[in-house]
């Protein structure tokens, strides 16, 4: 079946899905297949379930007139989203970075839909499977869609860009994340500007962080809209003020005081701030859009536990987001203690990236830290008040939350480690 044919039996769905357990009245469903499942099992339970047709590419699993069987499901798959895309002519903003970027769509679509029918990725459905279920889920009254694009080696923001062809892109940063697969922070530099390759190409527009020389080198040739804190270089200036520990600042004479921890953070909301002013959004509405955003899913959340506050910022970790958050960490007042997890997907470096945050960790002034997970075990450590525990349960067996009053902690760990398993220890 041609993609045009099976394009026209899609507008006819409710939408597309992947689970059985989530399939929807109508809905189409794509089997697709891994290491440890296949899809293609599971197209009668799709049917049966409610789906109105079900995409498979094993024979063994046809059902006559029920079903239909393509060459590759995931092929088939990335090819309706791009058809899709191309069909609906919706404008697409897209972002990468190495931090940050599910944050950063998260404010972008909380500013844009005060004035637009938008569309953005749900979570950080950001892959090869993500990219085209998002461009799924939009409609004809889509008027902007945001995209957000992860990779974690080179030339698959290449191939992300060539199924979503975005008429707008910002990359939040380049950090030292992926280095297993980028092979090194060049690689990931490389890997993250393929999103600036294809702008500049296509003659679209970018938006770029002014106080990033990289980003401002990388797109000098390109049309572009540059947001920071100079008024002469950029097009909108935007201020930090502090981070203590929520970010405020300044942009066209507001005061923006937002619900995100971090300095880290103002980067986010600046570009927030830049991409909703581009699209002529009033900045009362951007102000309030971004002071109402309040983060979830473990990012930089703020927690109350008993008289304790914490900073749960346990949905991942690299050592360039590790390091910015223990800086900032740093400068919030009272008693302060770091619970830190593993960094994942650091090959070859992950000895020497461990090692560079236990140094940075011994300088600051905290009064207690705690590493957990076997790469931070296999470090040297100097004092007495940096703990190092191989597995969670040997952690948990000496923390105990009941002896620590008017603190404040910091939980940030990879995906992996599943910090957030702290808040439940008595």
């Amino acid at each position: 079946m041609k993609i045009e044919q099976l394009h026209r039996l899609f507008l006819t769905c409710s939408g597309v899905c992947t689970d059985t357990r989530k399939i929807k009245k109508n809905t189409m469903f794509f089997g697709l297949k891994g290491e440890n499942f296949n899809g293609n099992a599971y197209a009668e339970t799709a049917l049966e379930n409610g789906a109105r047709y079900t995409i498979i590419d094993d024979p063994e699993f046809d059902i006559l007139n029920e079903t239909i069987l393509v060459e590759d499901v995931l092929m088939t798959l990335q090819q309706l989203a791009a058809f899709h895309r191309r069909y609906l002519k919706t404008t697409i903003i897209a972002l990468t970075g190495s931090n940050g970027k599910t944050t950063t769509k998260e404010l972008i679509n909380s500013v844009l839909s005060q004035k637009y029918i938008t569309i953005a990725t749900i979570g950080n459905l950001n892959n090869h499977i993500g990219v085209p279920l998002t461009l799924l889920s939009m409609n004809e009254k889509t008027e902007i869609g945001i995209v957000e694009m992860g990779a974690n080696h080179l030339d698959e923001i290449k191939f992300l860009c060539k199924i979503a062809k975005p008429d707008y892109g910002y990359i939040t940063n380049f950090g030292k994340a992926h280095l297993e697969g980028f092979g090194s922070l060049k690689g990931v530099i490389k890997g993250k500007s393929e999103m600036y390759d294809f702008l500049i190409k296509k003659k679209k527009f970018i938006f770029v962080n002014g106080n990033d020389p990289i980003q401002v080198d990388k797109t000098k040739e390109s049309k572009r809209y540059i947001f920071g804190d100079n008024n002469e270089t950029t097009d909108i200036s935007i201020n930090f003020i502090e981070a203590q520990p929520y970010v405020k600042c300044t942009f066209e004479n507001l005061e923006l005081k937002s619900q995100l921890i971090g300095d880290y953070n103002f980067n986010n909301i600046s570009a927030a701030i830049a991409i909703g002013s581009y699209f002529k959004v009033d900045n009362k509405t951007i102000k309030t859009a971004i002071e109402n955003y309040i983060p979830t899913n473990n990012r930089s959340q703020i927690i109350q536990k008993n008289s304790n506050k914490i900073i749960l910022d346990a949905y991942n970790a690299n050592p360039t987001s590790m390091r910015a958050a223990l800086l900032n960490f740093e400068k919030l007042a009272g008693f302060k203690i770091a619970i830190l997890g593993d960094m994942f997907e650091l090959g070859n470096d992950a000895e020497k990236e461990h090692q560079e945050i236990i140094n940075l960790a011994e300088t600051l002034n905290l009064n207690s830290i705690y590493f957990i997970g076997k790469n931070f075990y296999k470090t040297k450590i100097t004092f007495k008040h940096i703990n190092q525990f191989e597995t969670f349960d040997d952690f948990k067996n000496h923390f105990d939350f009941s002896q620590i009053e008017s603190t404040t902690l910091l939980i940030k760990g990879s995906r992996g480690m599943a910090l957030e398993r702290v808040l439940n220890l008595q």
